[in-house]
């Protein structure tokens, strides 16, 4: 019964922890083309570069939130540094659960995680300014085991699906990731 519970979790934990990237998934390039504004509607303030400024800190945030999750989840460390340095609420706070609710059970992470993010819309002009990024998350190699004797906890095995998410960047000029979620049903 601990072994489906914590299976149960863990798929949680993969969720959450697994909202990375690998390949475009799919990603049809003409929902990411930006339409005209509408007559009346006043006219973006922001320019090319500062588009692509954002593009590249959100996908930094993006990257270090893998990094910070796989590094947390390894170490059972939910108040992990770095995962406060790439993640804000209420994000944030899913990803410390979950990290904490494997480490009662005796669990955590290790492998690797494959991502390869693609931005698929800038907001620039809506408050606050937000950049939504897609994934096709690989997490085939990504294992949550029993931290004692490296067995592999039931009911936790990885697969490649979409995972989205969602950065905001906060009144400092800091751009965090929000928000995420793994489409477990979505294959990619």
């Amino acid at each position: 019964m601990r072994g489906r519970q914590l299976g149960r979790r863990a798929t949680s934990l993969l969720t959450v922890a697994a909202v990375g990237a690998a390949t475009a998934c799919g990603a049809d390039p003409a929902t990411t083309a930006r339409t005209a504004p509408a007559a009346g509607t006043p006219t973006p303030t922001h320019s090319a570069a500062d588009e692509r400024a954002a593009r590249q800190a959100a996908l930094a945030a993006y990257a270090g939130y893998l990094a910070a999750s796989r590094t947390a989840s390894g170490r059972s460390d939910p108040h992990h540094p770095d995962l406060a340095r790439f993640l804000a609420d209420p994000l944030l706070t899913r990803v410390r659960l979950s990290i904490h609710e494997a480490k009662e059970h005796g669990a955590m992470r290790t492998g690797t995680l494959v991502s390869d993010p693609t931005v698929t819309s800038v907001s620039l002009d809506s408050s606050p300014p937000t950049v939504e990024i897609q994934d096709c998350l690989d997490a085939t190699g990504y294992r949550l085991v029993y931290a004692r004797s490296k067995r592999v906890v039931p009911g936790t095995g990885g697969t490649r699906h979409l995972a989205t998410a969602t950065a905001t960047r906060y009144p400092d000029g800091r751009w965090l990731i929000s928000a995420g979620a793994a489409h477990e049903d979505l294959p990619c």
